[in-house]
């Protein structure tokens, strides 16, 4: 009604749905001890919580998605009572994300300076942000975040799977293996031609969590055809409670994804 007048040229759309999906961040970041510096280049801009937004490989951050977790951002400061100066936003993407770099530097007036290969500092915000571009990032400093791009060759998983026997078979690292497998399929066949030890075990870890070395190098469609039904959902069932994705596991199988819920449960 104040704004009757107008009414000709506003709309008013009241409780309006912004999401159609539950709100999540991929991954929250919290230091235990306030003052302890992380000393890696990844790390610079963290304070006591420390948001993070991956994107997948061959995705990049979009003007869209900068605000769309910089919300979340918000929300959480207003959810956990948390201090808005004690947050950091990292956003990973396999790409330089020149349009939200332009919005920021040029409609927003903030400063982007590329501090490390790949690791591009935002300042002017009330937040420290900063972006990364993981194809740009350091092999030797950075090899699991590098290791989760789809541009591997043969070398650097061999990097990796040394990196991983190094730690030992209890380190929790399936969904990694599943994301580096799921990407670099191809890189992956020509790992398993190199004689060494650490390729060896990796063939063994990955053949343990449903991802046959042999389907790889062969080709997924032959071994489905070779693949008996009963043998191929007791990998499924392998698969699935080493905590691989349906969708991996259906790339692997063959199997129906209605088949793969019903193992799940």
């Amino acid at each position: 009604m104040e704004l009757g007048e107008y009414r000709h040229v506003l709309e008013f759309a009241p409780e309006q749905q912004l999401t159609t999906e539950p709100l999540r961040i991929d991954v929250v970041i919290i230091k235990k001890t306030a003052d302890v510096e992380i000393k890696k280049n990844i790390a610079s801009i963290f304070r006591a919580v420390n948001i993070l937004e991956y994107k997948s490989p061959g995705d990049y951050v979009s003007v869209q998605e900068f605000y769309k977790t910089y919300a979340y951002a918000c929300l959480y400061v207003s959810s956990r009572k948390a201090n808005v100066s004690g947050l950091s936003l990292t956003f990973v993407g396999s790409h330089k994300p020149r349009k939200l770099i332009d919005h920021l530097t040029g409609d927003r007036k903030f400063t982007v300076e590329e501090k490390w290969p790949g690791i591009y500092i935002v300042s002017g915000d009330v937040l420290p942000i900063q972006i990364i571009d993981s194809g740009k990032i350091s092999e030797e400093e950075n090899v699991w975040l590098k290791g989760l791009d789809d541009q591997l060759d043969a070398r650097r998983v061999r990097l990796i799977a040394d990196k991983i026997a190094a730690l030992g078979k209890d380190a929790q690292i399936w969904a990694y293996l599943d994301a580096v497998a799921r990407a670099n399929k191809k890189a992956l066949q020509e790992a398993y031609k190199m004689s060494n030890t650490a390729i060896a075990s990796l063939k063994r870890t990955l053949e343990e969590i449903g991802i046959s070395a042999e389907w790889e190098v062969r080709g997924i469609e032959k071994g489905r055809k070779e693949g008996i039904g009963l043998g191929m959902e007791q990998t499924a069932r392998n698969a699935l409670a080493k905590g691989l994705s349906p969708e991996l596991i259906h790339d692997i199988t063959g199997l129906d994804m209605e088949t793969i819920q019903r193992l799940a449960q």
